[in-house]
């Protein structure tokens, strides 16, 4: 775990001071609005001479990035909305599988303290799902596959929020510590409901409940900065400490998306994520995406 937990912070690191982060200019008071929404597309074929060994796919991913900031002289409010969904397709398979599903929303308010790069702050995180995941099976009789739904929309659900010191440079690099961050995990009941359900083992929960809270400190940072022309590499980094239970088991969620622009529309991106909750899993998760993509900014 300790292990885990370096190697987050490290690459967050690494990454502030490769970095070169201006501060040259102060955003304009009032609203400033960007979004934009990418179509990756991965696709493989094989013809049944092929004798190399394969089997044909067909996968998409789907993600929209949309920001709203507000400025009124030392007040600051950024808000982010992203949502990422993804679907592979293996022939011969009964069921399609999810690559990724999240909807995230985080807010953060700010009052500058003089004219230093340290804010007074407020954050608020929301996350969860949008659609049903299934763990997958065989019939041992039939060899029939089976799937078995475990999660769904707000099964589980996220909710992280209280007052904090943040540090920001620039629109491209922020780091905020809330040390009284209150925290809601949502579920459907009917999860912990089931007959031998023993309390924790869906997300924390107790068995018949549908909520946990938890009281604890959160650090977030963000990072984003261009490597080579049209390459652009983003950190996002949170970390949490329960201070009612277990206070040493460190939830890490750590994204790494690098997108490689080849015009105003087409790009090539990799997403990497790695997380850590022993709530969800005793184990480290980790997802990756790379493929083209097809882009619209707004």
């Amino acid at each position: 775990m300790k292990k885990v937990l370096f190697t987050a912070v490290a690459l967050f690191l690494f990454g502030s001071s490769f970095a070169q982060v201006e501060n040259d200019s102060i955003p304009p008071n009032g609203w400033q609005k960007e979004g934009n929404v990418q179509l990756l597309f991965n696709q493989s074929a094989f013809n049944k001479e092929w004798t190399g060994g394969g089997t044909s796919s067909i996968a998409g991913n789907l993600t929209v990035d949309y920001q709203f900031n507000y400025r009124k002289d030392d007040f600051t409010w950024d808000n982010r909305i992203l949502g990422n969904y993804g679907l592979t397709k293996v022939k011969d398979d009964e069921f399609e599988r999810k690559t990724s599903d999240r909807l995230e929303l985080n807010s953060i308010a700010g009052k500058q303290i003089e004219d230093r790069n340290f804010y007074y702050s407020w954050f608020l995180n929301f996350r969860t799902q949008f659609a049903k995941g299934y763990e997958f099976s065989e019939d041992a009789e039939t060899g029939e596959a089976i799937r078995t739904e475990t999660t769904h929309f707000l099964s589980p659900g996220y909710l992280q929020t209280g007052p904090g010191m943040m540090y920001k440079k620039g629109d491209n690099f922020m780091v905020n510590l809330a040390p009284a961050t209150a925290r809601l995990i949502f579920v459907d009941s009917d999860f912990t409901s089931r007959a031998g359900y023993v309390d924790g083992d869906y997300f924390g929960v107790d068995e018949g409940k549908s909520t946990r809270f938890e009281l604890g400190a959160a650090l977030t940072g963000f990072l984003s900065y261009e490597i080579l022309e049209n390459v652009e590499m983003e950190h996002s980094l949170a970390l949490y400490s329960n201070y009612l239970e277990n206070p040493e088991n460190v939830d890490i969620d750590y994204l790494l998306n690098l997108n490689m622009g080849i015009n105003d529309y087409l790009s090539a991106n990799l997403i990497f994520q790695a997380i850590y909750d022993d709530n969800a899993v005793g184990a480290f998760q980790i997802r990756e995406v790379f493929g083209v993509g097809i882009n619209f900014g707004f």
